[in-house]
Protein backbone atom coordinates (compact mmCIF):
# COMPACT_ATOMS: atom_id res chain seq x y z
CA UNK A 1 0.00 0.00 0.00
CA UNK A 2 1.14 3.59 -0.74
CA UNK A 3 -1.34 5.59 1.42
CA UNK A 4 0.92 7.44 4.56
CA UNK A 5 -1.20 5.91 7.32
CA UNK A 6 -1.24 2.42 5.71
CA UNK A 7 -5.28 2.46 4.78
CA UNK A 8 -6.92 1.64 1.60
CA UNK A 9 -10.45 2.99 1.66
CA UNK A 10 -12.90 1.74 -0.88
CA UNK A 11 -16.63 2.80 -1.95
CA UNK A 12 -19.27 0.17 -2.90
CA UNK A 13 -22.41 1.43 -4.63
CA UNK A 14 -25.12 -0.53 -5.95
CA UNK A 15 -28.62 -0.84 -6.17
CA UNK A 16 -30.16 -2.97 -4.00
CA UNK A 17 -30.09 -7.01 -5.17
CA UNK A 18 -27.10 -6.62 -7.27
CA UNK A 19 -25.24 -8.59 -4.94
CA UNK A 20 -23.21 -5.97 -3.56
CA UNK A 21 -22.83 -7.25 0.26
CA UNK A 22 -21.51 -10.51 -1.81
CA UNK A 23 -18.92 -8.61 -3.40
CA UNK A 24 -17.81 -6.79 0.13
CA UNK A 25 -17.35 -9.82 1.58
CA UNK A 26 -15.30 -11.41 -1.58
CA UNK A 27 -12.33 -8.81 -0.43
CA UNK A 28 -13.24 -8.67 2.60
CA UNK A 29 -12.25 -12.37 3.05
CA UNK A 30 -9.59 -11.77 0.87
CA UNK A 31 -8.09 -9.21 2.87
CA UNK A 32 -8.18 -11.24 6.06
CA UNK A 33 -6.67 -14.17 4.75
CA UNK A 34 -3.62 -11.84 3.48
CA UNK A 35 -3.30 -10.86 7.37
CA UNK A 36 -4.67 -6.86 6.75
CA UNK A 37 -7.21 -5.96 9.04
CA UNK A 38 -10.69 -4.64 7.83
CA UNK A 39 -13.33 -2.46 9.09
CA UNK A 40 -16.63 -1.83 7.00
CA UNK A 41 -19.81 0.68 7.34
CA UNK A 42 -22.40 -0.44 5.80
CA UNK A 43 -26.27 0.59 4.59
CA UNK A 44 -28.27 -2.41 3.46
CA UNK A 45 -31.79 -3.19 3.98
CA UNK A 46 -33.36 -1.75 0.37
CA UNK A 47 -32.41 -5.49 -1.25
CA UNK A 48 -35.48 -5.94 -1.97
CA UNK A 49 -36.58 -2.69 -2.80
CA UNK A 50 -34.41 -1.63 -5.85
CA UNK A 51 -33.22 1.00 -3.50
CA UNK A 52 -29.76 2.80 -3.37
CA UNK A 53 -27.28 0.74 -1.32
CA UNK A 54 -23.50 1.38 -0.48
CA UNK A 55 -20.68 0.10 1.74
CA UNK A 56 -17.70 1.70 3.13
CA UNK A 57 -14.86 -1.00 3.12
CA UNK A 58 -11.08 0.02 4.64
CA UNK A 59 -8.53 -2.14 4.66
CA UNK A 60 -4.92 -1.97 6.08
CA UNK A 61 -4.98 0.12 9.24
CA UNK A 62 -8.24 1.55 9.55
CA UNK A 63 -9.63 3.92 13.17
CA UNK A 64 -12.60 3.91 12.08
CA UNK A 65 -15.65 2.22 9.62
CA UNK A 66 -16.63 5.11 7.45
CA UNK A 67 -14.31 7.20 4.74
CA UNK A 68 -14.27 10.27 4.84
CA UNK A 69 -15.41 13.09 2.18
CA UNK A 70 -12.75 13.22 -0.54
CA UNK A 71 -10.47 10.22 0.66
CA UNK A 72 -11.59 6.87 -0.93
CA UNK A 73 -8.97 5.83 -3.59
CA UNK A 74 -11.18 3.52 -4.98
CA UNK A 75 -14.97 3.45 -5.65
CA UNK A 76 -16.39 0.41 -7.21
CA UNK A 77 -19.94 0.78 -8.42
CA UNK A 78 -22.70 -2.02 -10.13
CA UNK A 79 -24.87 0.42 -11.41
CA UNK A 80 -23.39 3.59 -12.87
CA UNK A 81 -26.22 6.07 -11.22
CA UNK A 82 -24.73 4.91 -8.01
CA UNK A 83 -21.36 5.61 -8.81
CA UNK A 84 -22.03 9.75 -9.10
CA UNK A 85 -24.61 9.52 -6.32
CA UNK A 86 -21.74 8.99 -4.12
CA UNK A 87 -18.84 10.44 -5.93
CA UNK A 88 -18.15 13.10 -3.20
CA UNK A 89 -15.88 10.19 -1.32
CA UNK A 90 -13.73 9.57 -4.27
CA UNK A 91 -9.94 11.43 -3.89
CA UNK A 92 -8.98 13.34 -6.72
CA UNK A 93 -8.06 10.98 -9.23
CA UNK A 94 -8.88 8.44 -7.48
CA UNK A 95 -10.19 5.34 -9.24
CA UNK A 96 -13.55 4.56 -10.42
CA UNK A 97 -14.48 1.00 -11.36
CA UNK A 98 -18.20 0.82 -12.70
CA UNK A 99 -20.55 -1.52 -14.35
CA UNK A 100 -22.56 0.37 -17.37
CA UNK A 101 -25.31 -0.62 -16.09
CA UNK A 102 -28.28 1.86 -15.27
CA UNK A 103 -31.19 1.13 -13.69
CA UNK A 104 -33.62 4.55 -13.50
CA UNK A 105 -35.04 5.42 -10.12
CA UNK A 106 -39.00 5.53 -9.27
CA UNK A 107 -38.44 8.76 -8.97
CA UNK A 108 -36.99 9.62 -12.66
CA UNK A 109 -39.18 7.21 -14.08
CA UNK A 110 -42.19 8.71 -13.32
CA UNK A 111 -40.75 12.02 -14.57
CA UNK A 112 -40.14 10.39 -17.49
CA UNK A 113 -43.58 8.84 -17.99
CA UNK A 114 -45.74 11.97 -16.98
CA UNK A 115 -43.87 13.88 -19.34
CA UNK A 116 -46.36 14.57 -21.81
CA UNK A 117 -44.21 16.91 -24.33
CA UNK A 118 -41.66 13.86 -23.88
CA UNK A 119 -38.85 16.16 -23.54
CA UNK A 120 -37.52 14.71 -20.35
CA UNK A 121 -34.68 11.83 -21.10
CA UNK A 122 -33.35 9.33 -18.82
CA UNK A 123 -29.47 10.05 -17.80
CA UNK A 124 -26.92 8.14 -20.09
CA UNK A 125 -23.91 6.09 -19.20
CA UNK A 126 -21.98 8.66 -21.76
CA UNK A 127 -23.57 11.87 -19.16
CA UNK A 128 -22.54 10.08 -16.59
CA UNK A 129 -18.74 9.20 -17.43
CA UNK A 130 -18.23 12.56 -18.10
CA UNK A 131 -19.25 14.16 -14.90
CA UNK A 132 -17.21 11.33 -13.46
CA UNK A 133 -14.14 12.42 -15.68
CA UNK A 134 -14.42 15.57 -14.06
CA UNK A 135 -13.13 14.51 -10.23
CA UNK A 136 -10.95 11.36 -11.94
CA UNK A 137 -9.30 10.31 -15.22
CA UNK A 138 -9.11 7.01 -13.95
CA UNK A 139 -12.17 5.23 -14.69
CA UNK A 140 -12.59 1.55 -15.85
CA UNK A 141 -16.12 1.66 -17.56
CA UNK A 142 -17.33 -1.69 -18.08
CA UNK A 143 -19.81 -3.68 -19.98
CA UNK A 144 -20.01 -6.23 -16.93
CA UNK A 145 -23.32 -8.23 -18.05
CA UNK A 146 -21.76 -8.78 -21.40
CA UNK A 147 -18.38 -10.05 -19.96
CA UNK A 148 -20.61 -12.14 -17.09
CA UNK A 149 -22.63 -14.00 -19.84
CA UNK A 150 -19.60 -14.62 -21.90
CA UNK A 151 -18.21 -16.28 -19.01
CA UNK A 152 -21.26 -18.06 -19.15
CA UNK A 153 -23.22 -17.20 -16.31
CA UNK A 154 -24.74 -13.82 -16.30
CA UNK A 155 -24.88 -13.45 -12.46
CA UNK A 156 -21.57 -13.29 -12.22
CA UNK A 157 -21.07 -9.81 -12.83
CA UNK A 158 -19.75 -8.84 -9.11
CA UNK A 159 -16.56 -11.43 -10.27
CA UNK A 160 -16.26 -9.33 -13.47
CA UNK A 161 -16.20 -6.19 -11.07
CA UNK A 162 -13.60 -7.69 -8.96
CA UNK A 163 -11.50 -9.06 -11.60
CA UNK A 164 -11.12 -5.57 -12.68
CA UNK A 165 -10.50 -4.66 -8.98
CA UNK A 166 -7.64 -6.49 -8.96
CA UNK A 167 -5.93 -5.78 -11.94
CA UNK A 168 -5.04 -2.18 -10.65
CA UNK A 169 -1.37 -2.36 -9.61
CA UNK A 170 -1.72 -0.30 -6.29
CA UNK A 171 -4.61 -2.83 -5.13
CA UNK A 172 -3.30 -3.87 -1.53
CA UNK A 173 -4.89 -7.54 -2.00
CA UNK A 174 -2.84 -10.11 -4.31
CA UNK A 175 -5.03 -10.91 -7.48
CA UNK A 176 -4.89 -14.46 -6.35
CA UNK A 177 -5.98 -14.25 -2.64
CA UNK A 178 -8.82 -12.38 -4.38
CA UNK A 179 -9.69 -15.72 -6.63
CA UNK A 180 -9.43 -17.59 -3.79
CA UNK A 181 -11.70 -15.27 -1.81
CA UNK A 182 -14.50 -15.07 -5.23
CA UNK A 183 -14.36 -19.14 -5.49
CA UNK A 184 -14.62 -20.09 -1.27
CA UNK A 185 -17.68 -17.93 -1.34
CA UNK A 186 -20.03 -18.19 -4.31
CA UNK A 187 -22.26 -21.29 -4.48
CA UNK A 188 -20.54 -24.55 -5.37
CA UNK A 189 -21.97 -25.19 -8.83
CA UNK A 190 -20.81 -21.05 -10.43
CA UNK A 191 -17.28 -21.82 -9.71
CA UNK A 192 -16.24 -22.38 -13.39
CA UNK A 193 -18.11 -19.23 -14.51
CA UNK A 194 -17.12 -17.18 -11.82
CA UNK A 195 -13.02 -18.17 -12.51
CA UNK A 196 -13.93 -17.03 -15.99
CA UNK A 197 -15.51 -13.93 -15.05
CA UNK A 198 -12.87 -12.94 -12.73
CA UNK A 199 -10.29 -13.49 -15.66
CA UNK A 200 -12.38 -11.47 -17.98
CA UNK A 201 -12.92 -8.99 -15.55
CA UNK A 202 -8.94 -8.32 -14.56
CA UNK A 203 -8.32 -8.63 -18.11
CA UNK A 204 -10.57 -5.71 -18.77
CA UNK A 205 -9.04 -3.17 -16.13
CA UNK A 206 -5.47 -4.31 -17.10
CA UNK A 207 -6.61 -3.03 -20.44
CA UNK A 208 -8.71 -0.18 -18.97
CA UNK A 209 -5.71 1.24 -17.00
CA UNK A 210 -2.65 -0.40 -18.28
CA UNK A 211 -1.50 -2.00 -15.69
Amino acid sequence: MKKPNGTFNIMFAGVGGQGLMLLSSILGKAAVDTGLKVMTGEQHGLSQRQGSIYVHFRVGNPISPLIPYGKADMMIAMEATEALRYIEYLKEDGVVIMSNRIMPSVNETEQVALDKEKQTKYLTVEEIEKQIRKVTKNVILLDSLELAIQAGNARTENSVLIGATAACKDFPIPAEEVRKAVLALVPPKTVKANSKAFDLGREAGSTCLGT
